[in-house]
């Protein structure tokens, strides 16, 4: 059985308007409280309680990943369940944001830690481990009709791939990378500091392989020992009906290549919505304006109105319709992209008054003014007449 999941902003005890500054504040005081470490008697509660304390920081302090969570929550868009090199199911729980299956490695985490647990006890990110790749940003525009009804687009990116010649390495092909024989790869030199409270150990990064562990005798010549090499790709996308203006696809691994065997990173795609020039939008609702004929207006009349999809569909006008009135086509709008049901298509009849009347027409609309006691507008004489 599933175990449900407490709000992020509960967990830490913030509300949705939390600066970076009280995330950090509340993050900090309940990890310490929680930590195991600090918690010898209870160490099974306090892991699972710092576990959820970690993971609500590391979605929240995140800027994209707090937006993400704050507009789909826990549970993402049904729609996006593509597979591997589909695009990103945003899943449940932010596993894919950071879940936490030990305390071995918290990557921007480790300075709060260490700003409160000693040294001897503080557990360290290792540099040579494997490391997930960087993600990637991009925006992408799209019309009006394609958030409609959705649409599949090819993009184009540059982004650090893996070395083909040398696997990553970085080592020249037919070789390897020996181990640093000054850190003995560990990436780490240890030092002996005498102070006047006595002698003091620390660590400092290897000089001589740059916290890597490795020695490379003979570079790869193609990414010059760097292990990767920047490339321009194209990645097709599906975008899912409905969706709005600023919301972000996910598309998993597709970021850079990942560090040591570690991950690749993900790609983050921004959706920009090109305005239109007849409808508009209010949530899930399609809006628009509607030009009648006075006599249409006056006497009622069935017109054909365009929806945004490229269908027709025939709506009767009443009698009597006064410019500015709303009409509403249910179930005519956008899908929402997190739920099965769509909006409405609001339009709203503009009355057009004709500028130019034959005189036959002037004369029968003179008439109807008299039957409808109106009077009828008078003439001037201008100035010279």
């Amino acid at each position: 059985m599933a175990v449900q999941k407490r709000d992020y902003y509960e967990v830490l005890g913030v509300d949705k308007s939390a600066t970076d500054d009280d995330l950090k504040k509340a993050y900090r005081k309940l990890a310490k409280q929680h930590h195991p470490d600090a918690n010898p008697n209870n160490k099974e509660e306090s892991e699972k309680k710092f576990k959820e304390v970690s993971e609500a920081y590391e979605v929240l302090s995140d800027k994209q990943k707090r937006q993400m969570y704050d507009q789909f929550g826990f549970n993402g868009p049904s729609n996006f369940n593509g597979g591997q090199g589909g695009y990103y199911s945003y899943g449940s729980g932010f596993e894919g944001f950071g879940g936490f299956s030990d305390f071995g490695d918290f990557g921007d985490l480790g300075d709060i830690f260490s700003s409160f647990f000693g040294g001897s006890n503080a557990r360290t990110k290792n540099s040579n481990g494997p490391r997930k790749g960087a993600d990637l940003k991009i925006n992408l525009d799209i019309t009006f009709e394609e958030s409609y009804s959705g649409v599949e687009k090819e993009i184009s990116l540059n982004r650090n791939e893996k070395c083909s010649s040398c696997n990553g390495s970085g080592a020249k092909k037919g070789t390897s990378p020996e181990k640093c024989s000054m850190c003995n790869g560990t990436g780490k030199i240890k030092q002996i500091l005498t102070t006047p409270f006595g002698q003091m150990s620390t660590q400092k990064t290897c000089v001589q392989c740059n916290g890597t562990g490795k020695s490379i005798r003979e570079i790869c010549p193609e990414c010059k020992g760097k292990g990767t090499n920047k490339k321009s790709i194209k990645i097709k996308v599906k975008i899912p009906e409905g969706i709005d203006e600023g919301q972000t696809i996910v598309m998993r691994s597709e970021g850079e290549t990942g560090i040591n065997g570690g991950p690749n990173g993900d790609l983050y795609i921004v959706v920009r919505v090109r305005r239109h020039s007849i409808y508009a939008r209010k949530a899930e609702h399609v809006l628009c304006e509607v030009p009648i004929t006075f006599t249409g207006a006056t006497l009622g009349t069935e017109i054909e109105i365009p929806m945004v999809d490229g269908t027709k569909e025939k709506y009767r006008i009443p009698e009597g319709t006064q410019t500015g009135t709303k009409f509403t086509i249910r179930n005519k709008g956008f899908k929402n992209v997190n739920a099965n049901w769509r909006g409405d298509f609001v339009f709203t009849v503009i009355v057009q008054t004709p500028k130019k009347l034959t005189t036959e027409q002037r004369n029968i609309l003179l008439e109807l003014a008299k039957t409808m006691n109106e009077q009828p507008p008078i003439k001037k004489k201008g100035i010279f007449g």
